[in-house]
């Protein structure tokens, strides 16, 4: 008898190791969160180490390269659809999380941090979230006459001076997707096919397309307001032109980033704490002072002086859901375009 109670607290004790050794392997994990990123890690890693220290919570990130800004998260998120690995993804426009919802790879997320920032910058279903979004703006050298409308990309006197992004990748994507779910197939084709027999000169980001400009290389080029505003920062002589602001004009492109939760993370719990740091008026306000100069969508939040305000912008009106539609529908004729 006392053979089988010695026996049967053994057991015990084994199960109870086990059991100890389960629970310290499921809270394995319940200070972090994984994070995939598109917005440029120069930018957004301050964010994120300001919410580690803030939280205790450990931020594992995982960074876009400039080539492939835009699609190297979200395919790698497609491809871990089954056997996710991140928490949350922070895309640098709303496309991507489109494309996310519809593919099963994201969950809702209604933030009470979202209070105050428009309608228009959310999806209705709480797949995503907008927070400080950048614009599509001319770069332009030298001080004299200067483009004022996307439209000038297929003027005679512009030919070979002007630069764009390559349209497979990154915001240049996003804007070419705009044109095409506005103007329609056949006036959008035209544009592109105008503006490549204008001798327009294809980069491989943004950032090349700012650099030429500042050499003097080219005239201008459509780049996104970050990139412009940073090097005005750093003393370059250009400027900065939001284009067809004026009365009836198309107005210019905003994008904001915005926050996801993605389905079947390890911390879902983490993963809210993070986004509702990255949707919080603090945030909007760092990223409005860092170099990235973001323009934060929600209504009184303190900026610098060369950071517009959202209400004095003159913006494209459209559904970012018809947008994304557009992606993979026009891929064939976008890699043509650019010679792929």
């Amino acid at each position: 008898m006392e053979y089988r109670n010695r026996a049967f607290i053994k057991i015990v004790s084994i199960g109870f190791i086990f059991l100890m050794t389960m629970s310290g392997c499921s809270q394995k994990g319940a200070k972090e969160v994984v994070i995939y990123v598109s917005t440029d890690q120069i930018f957004s890693e301050p964010i994120l180490r300001d919410f580690e220290k803030g939280t205790g919570i450990k931020v594992k990130a995982v960074y876009d390269t400039e080539e492939t800004k835009s699609t190297g998260a979200m395919n790698r998120l497609i491809a871990e659809k089954n056997n996710p690995q991140a928490d949350v993804y922070w895309a640098n426009e709303p496309i991507r999380a489109v494309i996310l919802k519809e593919k099963g790879i994201s969950i809702p997320y209604f933030s009470p941090i979202a209070e105050g920032i428009p309608s228009s910058f959310k999806d209705h279903g709480g797949y995503w979230t907008g927070f400080s979004a950048r614009a599509r703006v001319f770069v332009v050298s030298g001080e004299g006459e200067a483009p004022n409308s996307i439209l000038d990309y297929t003027n005679e006197k512009w030919r070979d001076k002007a630069v764009i992004a390559n349209p497979l990748f990154g915001t240049t994507t996003s804007w070419v997707l705009a044109l095409f779910t506005i103007w329609g197939d056949k006036e959008a084709k035209t544009f592109m096919k105008r503006m490549k027999a204008n001798g327009v000169k294809i980069s491989t980001s943004n950032g090349e397309s700012t650099t030429l400009i500042v050499n003097k290389e080219f005239a201008f080029s459509l780049v996104d307001s970050d990139d412009a505003t940073n090097v005005i920062r750093d003393g370059k002589s250009i400027r900065q032109i939001y284009p067809d602001q004026e009365e009836g004009g198309l107005g210019t492109l905003v994008l904001p980033n915005v926050a996801v939760l993605i389905k079947g993370g390890s911390n879902p719990e983490n993963g809210k704490k993070l986004i509702d740091y990255l949707l919080s008026p603090e945030t909007e306000r760092k990223l409005a002072f860092a170099d990235c100069a973001q323009i934060p969508l929600r209504r009184g939040v303190e900026t610098p002086p060369d950071v517009k305000k959202i209400g004095e912008i003159k913006a494209i009106r459209i559904n970012y859901e018809d947008v994304a539609k557009k992606l993979q529908e026009i891929q064939p004729f976008l890699k043509e375009w650019t010679g792929y």
